[in-house]
């Protein structure tokens, strides 16, 4: 049964693939302005203009240009990036990492602090501190990441300079790198010094992506376990002698857990959405800052080439999070 609804979700992913890659191509067509007008010199002739446009794949109707395009895209070729004249795919490449990097560190961020801040508010429950809890949980859920990245900047990186404001790496440390996956290749060859420098780089814009989704997971999840909590299996345990730490982490945590996995991965989305303003705030090198000079430059492919994997990343976590929900719920999974 498991594998039959894996199968029917893949299959609905794929359809919801083909639809973004629908609507986007006609999107893309419909925006005013001309991209080949935009690389032209004052002089070019019309023979220069059309050669490029026919370079380019521009010079059919809607419907033959979709047809190259898609039928370029399922062979993995998103065509050359109008910008800057390279392979989609392997700007992508390069900058993909970056940013699932980051996305996958706010995650972790926030996860440990949600999740501790959900344990401690469930054991000070009907206490003055979980008042003070939710306040402050309910003042870091009103501010949205781009005002945190702003703020971080100004304290520790004007008022108070000991983090680094733009980049990933530095330069002077970066060299000898293999793979575009700094952080998991810095740990395998032991490369402390860049493992350090990553973590300085990533620091602001993790806080700035974690520190929402921390408050968002925590809240969710500290609502999961009071209801938890005033179960009856609970009280039975409270009666056996359980502490109180006992109950929340080894019993009432099983049980909350579903519903919280299921909005974090509904909001890890979100986040890795975020990504494309913090990005440009800190002047990282993923494919969220990229996207904006892409759309400032009207480079069609490149446009279409992160969208189609914006599009894949979330269904792919969708999946993901069906799945694991359905592992940590034994009624949907012998359902």
């Amino acid at each position: 049964m498991i594998a039959l609804a894996v199968l029917k979700r893949l299959a609905m992913a794929l359809a919801t693939l083909a639809g973004v890659a629908v609507v986007v191509f006609l999107l893309l067509r419909v925006v005013p302005g001309d991209p080949i007008s935009m690389m032209i010199s004052p002089g070019a002739s019309e023979a220069d203009i059309a050669a490029l446009r026919a370079h380019y794949g521009l010079d059919g109707g809607l419907l033959t240009q979709f047809g190259i395009w898609a039928a370029s895209a399922l062979r993995g070729d998103f065509g050359v990036s109008i910008s800057l004249h390279r392979d989609v795919v392997q700007v992508l490449g390069e900058r993909l990492p970056a940013t699932l990097e980051l996305a996958i560190a706010a995650l972790e961020f926030a996860v440990v602090l949600g999740g501790f801040v959900a344990v401690v508010g469930a054991m000070a429950r009907r206490t003055a501190l979980e008042s003070v809890i939710d306040a402050v949980n309910g003042l870091f859920l009103a501010v949205p990441d781009f005002v945190w990245a702003l703020a971080l900047v100004l304290t520790f990186g004007v008022l108070l300079p000991v983090l680094p404001l733009t980049g990933r790496l530095d330069p002077s440390v970066s060299s000898g790198m293999i793979t575009p996956f700094y952080w998991a290749e810095s740990l395998l060859r032991l490369r402390f010094d860049v493992f350090a420098d990553l973590t300085q780089h990533l620091t602001m814009p993790v806080l700035s992506l974690g520190l929402p989704l921390a408050a968002v997971i925590a809240r969710v999840l500290k609502g999961a376990l009071n209801e938890a909590m005033a179960q009856d299996y609970i009280l039975l345990a409270r009666l056996k002698g359980m502490s109180k730490l006992r109950l929340v982490l080894q019993e009432a945590l099983r049980n909350a857990i579903g519903p919280t996995l299921a909005l974090t991965g509904v909001q890890f989305t979100f986040l890795i959405g975020g990504t494309v303003i913090v990005e440009r705030i800190f002047a990282y090198p993923g494919i969220g800052n990229m996207a904006i000079d892409a759309v400032i430059n009207r480079d069609l492919p490149l446009i279409q080439g992160l969208v189609l994997v914006f599009a894949v990343i979330f269904i792919a976590i969708n999946i993901a999070v069906d799945l694991l929900v359905v592992l940590f719920n034994p009624k949907l999974r012998h359902g």
